[in-house]
């Protein structure tokens, strides 16, 4: 799997030595003080980019479905302006789209429904409304391999049957941004988050690692803040980041290297699990989490090398790690 349109990008624009705005006091004026629209602002992803943008001094109108809500007051304590509106009514988006230069979208598939298409028409409503509003950039986020899924070993001959509406709505969205004609457009293809590995998660439940992830099985990891800085790197550049397709990771380590990682950390005896979908539900995982064939057997095309060619800085796991679980 090649990530084609990120290499092309980083041949014709970039060298390995250029740095991102940094995103300090001392940082340049931005490039207008029309603010972003960011989704999702409540959540990781959301949350991580509008704290970015912010720092750097750019204005951030944060989309909400409920401004009283203690996250949304939290948003707006950072500096950013709340709107009220709902991805899943296009009616409303349209205010809120009023006088932004750029749209952060991130969608999450609905857990209880995941056949269904929450995910999609949300990606859609935005793109349609973004693009019907005159909006000149758009920074959307989605998975690592998506669009490339097809190229895996067993697609074609349905091993993978499982996986097609979750790879098949974030393909389309991508696509909807392709095509929408945006002046300037780039996509995230991150990882899987540093955060499911903080005590309690579904990926760490108990006091064992809960997963079918194998021990021997690499992760592309990335941590969520690193998300909000290539974000708000591409907003600060958006001719340098226009149509890059950047797979992102932090870091990458197997399962092995995770829990010895977490170990130090936690100043707990931790190893990685070789479990059945059964024993990793009885140690506490998610359901929906544990179907990990095609980690084990496909994996992700998101590397941190590619990220570093943009000069976006980066997160190790064991910073993180010492960062957020150090007892």
């Amino acid at each position: 799997m090649t990530n084609k349109s990120f290499q092309e990008v980083v041949r014709s624009r970039q060298t390995n030595q250029e740095k991102v705005a940094s995103f300090s006091a001392d940082q340049e004026a931005p490039l207008s003080s029309q603010p972003i629209l960011v989704t999702g602002a409540t959540g990781k992803q959301g949350g991580a980019t509008a704290r970015a943008l912010l720092t750097a001094g750019v204005p951030v109108r944060a989309l909400v479905r409920d401004p009283g809500s203690e996250r949304a007051k939290a948003v707006q304590a950072l500096g950013a302006e709340l709107v009220t509106g709902d991805l899943r009514d296009p009616a409303s988006l349209a205010p809120a789209l009023t006088g932004v230069r750029g749209v952060f979208s991130v969608q999450t598939p609905d857990i209880n429904d995941l056949g269904g298409d929450s995910e999609w028409v949300q990606g859609r409503n935005l793109v349609d409304a973004a693009r019907d509003a005159g909006v000149a950039q758009f920074v959307h986020t989605s998975v690592t391999g998506a669009g490339q899924h097809r190229d895996a070993p067993g697609w074609a001959e349905g091993r993978w049957t499982s996986m097609e509406n979750y790879f098949g709505a974030k393909t389309a969205i991508q696509d909807r941004v392709r095509e929408a004609g945006f002046a300037h457009w780039t996509l995230l293809k991150p990882g899987v988050f540093m955060e499911n590995f903080v005590p309690g998660s579904f990926m760490f439940p108990r006091d064992v690692l809960a997963t079918c992830v194998k021990p021997d099985t690499e992760l592309a990891l990335v941590a969520v803040d690193d998300i909000g800085v290539a974000a708000a790197a591409a907003f600060a550049d958006p001719a340098r980041f226009d149509r890059v397709e950047l797979e992102l990771a932090s870091d990458r380590l197997t399962m092995t290297q995770i829990a010895e990682v977490l170990s130090r950390a936690l100043g707990v005896e931790l190893t990685a699990p070789n479990m059945t979908p059964e024993e990793a539900i009885a140690a506490g995982a998610s359901p929906f989490a544990v179907p990990n064939d095609w980690q084990n057997e496909i994996g992700h095309p998101a590397r941190p090398e590619f990220a570093r060619a943009l000069g976006i800085p980066l997160t190790s796991f064991a910073d993180w790690a010492r960062a957020h679980l150090t007892v």
